[in-house]
């Protein structure tokens, strides 16, 4: 439950560290049945019948419809909604209003069913990921749950603290908000522990991926159009905002009924950037979205798309790229080495995620890569923090929630 000011309260006493986390993972596991259609809890998502109403996608034997995930051990809901296979055409014409040379040459791109996330991540969904740096560290204390060297590609690291909370919270911490400044390893993690306590593949999307579920059929620079004139029905950006990170799903969605894929919070991809766009995809055409991935090799840059609230409209375009920058947004972090999980700079105030998954599990070698790094330095950092006592990390499956309710025996 919570106080006044938002903040989680728990009935029995631990410590004053871990009572308000495990409380907070207090409740029972369950999957939401969509309200359109009969949902399998074995297969979150699919129907045997047709939806009378609301967005759905045959496919072999039924049909993809929306559900709501509720995140083990929490009250806490994720939605998502199906979204169709098909073929587009990535990137932007060269005469497009405010293009960058980033963004072709444009590719035939062919994309498999997939679920998408509804809206962003929101603080209530990504504060249960950071509580686990506190329960990770008491698990270690008391001896539970060891990570081995056998086991180890079951665990994920969590968090640590944020160094300058009121850098990050500046604009507001309320559940409803899109949770910000996270990097895109710690994005993965979240997501490779969202699927193992889940046992469903949650994961970020390659930029094919987002931007195909963005354009949602359309083939102007907006899912509503060439001209930004309608943007302020559709997208949070520096013109309407204000000084305080608005909520998520607050305007129109796309033609397939997501919200915020113009504004709000710029979205991580997996992709690193390269500042030629998709010369290298000329000859592959048509490429599979899935696979359309330069797995980064250092950890910037990076590729969000969208655009923030804190960017002008041509920003907010569907081929729009935004490169991160390590030097930037982590120059007032004094850790050595850097955060691999937090920025500490703008304009990662405006950088979040959203969650994808495949109809299609991807095979064990293939997911890897979307839930751990591939960039060197990247894990060395972490490994360096952990070696130094100052990462949680933490084996995470099905049994993590009925573990961390233990805890208060």
């Amino acid at each position: 439950m919570n106080d006044s000011n938002g903040d989680f309260m728990c009935p029995f006493k631990l410590s004053a560290q871990l009572t308000a986390i495990i409380c907070l993972f207090g409740g029972d596991s369950v999957l939401a049945e969509s309200p359109s259609a009969e949902v399998s809890v074995q297969q979150p998502g699919i129907s045997s019948n047709k939806p009378v109403d609301g967005p759905s996608v045959q496919v072999e034997g039924g049909y993809m419809v929306p559900y709501t995930l509720v995140i083990p051990g929490t009250e806490v809901e994720l939605e998502m909604i199906p979204v169709p296979g098909g073929e587009f055409l990535m990137g932007s014409p060269s005469d497009e209003e405010g293009r960058s040379e980033d963004e072709g040459p444009q590719v035939r791109v062919v994309t498999d069913p997939m679920w998408v996330g509804k809206k962003e991540i929101t603080w209530a969904q990504y504060k249960p990921y950071m509580y686990l740096y506190g329960i990770f560290k008491e698990f270690e204390s008391r001896g539970q749950r060891k990570v081995t060297d056998q086991n180890r590609v079951d665990a994920i690291t969590a968090p640590t603290e944020l160094y300058d909370p009121t850098f990050t919270f500046e604009y507001g911490q309320e559940d409803n908000q899109p949770a910000v400044t996270m990097t895109q390893y710690s994005a993965q993690q979240y997501t490779k522990w969202l699927s193992r306590v889940t046992g469903q593949q949650y994961r970020l999307p390659t930029e094919a991926e987002w931007e195909y579920a963005a354009r949602a059929g359309t083939k102007t620079a907006y899912s509503f159009g060439s001209k930004p004139d309608k943007l302020d029905d559709y997208a949070w950006s520096f013109d309407n905002s204000g000084l305080e990170t608005p909520e998520v799903g607050g305007k129109k969605p796309n033609p397939f009924g997501l919200y915020d894929m113009h504004g709000n919070v710029a979205e991580l991809t997996v992709n690193e950037y390269t500042e030629d766009g998709y010369a290298q995809y000329v000859d592959k055409q048509p490429i599979k979205a899935s696979s359309m991935v330069n797995w980064p090799e250092w950890a910037y840059p990076v590729v969000a798309r969208g655009g923030s609230w804190e960017m002008e409209g041509e920003q907010l375009r569907s081929a729009s790229r935004l490169a991160s920058d390590d030097e930037v947004w982590k120059e007032d972090d004094p850790n050595f080495p850097k955060s691999p999980w937090w920025f500490t700079n703008d304009p990662s105030r405006g950088v979040g995620f959203r969650l994808f998954r495949s109809y299609q599990p991807l095979d064990k070698d293939q997911i890897k890569n979307f839930w751990e790094s591939t960039a060197e330095d990247v894990n060395g950092d972490v490994q360096a923090r952990l070696d130094g006592g100052r990462g949680g990390l933490g084996l995470v499956d099905k049994e993590l929630s009925d573990a961390i309710k233990g805890m208060k025996k």
